[in-house]
């Protein structure tokens, strides 16, 4: 994230946070999701589960095998082929991990953002209230945020950033979220 660091916990965004609960920061690429997950888990004892990392070596894999480009993850095939599997991975091992420990998934979620039965499907499924964060800024910030990082991952997001950006989550998720700016 740039400029200040932002903490999950602070004053102005107090966590629900109880013993076994379940957050979700979601957002667009380039917001800080992955850094806010990290340190929201850090300070609660959660377990983190990004979608960056925890199906990354089996994604890869499965592209290669696929004879598709391993670093694909906006493309129609990938999207068709893959993921709904990486979102299950993670809302699986949620449920094996909730009964024991908090947890915290990091991922876009863009089309479950504009589902307003979304919270409530996971609160069934995973028997807890989930913690939603919409993570956002600027465009131009993102774009910048993505070109530091220099994950092969993200070129395409690059190559075509009119059609990235209109594939973005919605302005505004269907539900009440805890909204937070990283921008500034």
């Amino acid at each position: 994230m740039s400029g200040t660091a932002l903490s999950p916990l602070s004053a102005d965004h107090q966590s629900t946070m109880t013993q076994h609960s379940l957050h979700i920061v979601a957002g667009a690429a380039g917001v800080g999701k992955s850094s806010f997950g990290k340190e929201l888990a850090a300070q609660s004892a959660a377990v983190l589960l990004d979608s960056d990392t925890v199906t990354e070596p089996v994604v890869r894999a499965g592209l290669l095998a696929a004879g598709l480009d391993p670093t694909d993850r906006d493309s129609p095939e990938y999207k068709r082929i893959f993921r709904d599997a990486v979102y299950e991975c993670l809302f699986q091992t949620a449920a094996d991990n909730l009964n024991h420990i908090s947890v915290v998934i990091v991922g876009p979620f863009t089309r479950e953002l504009g589902d307003a039965r979304w919270p409530d499907q996971l609160r069934k499924r995973l028997g807890v209230e989930p913690t939603i964060w919409f993570l956002t800024c600027e465009d131009e910030e993102r774009r910048r945020r993505i070109e530091r990082r220099g994950n092969p991952r993200d070129q395409a997001k690059l190559l075509d950033w009119p059609q990235h950006v209109a594939e973005a989550p919605p302005a505004q998720p269907a539900f009440r979220v805890k909204q937070i700016d990283t921008g500034s």
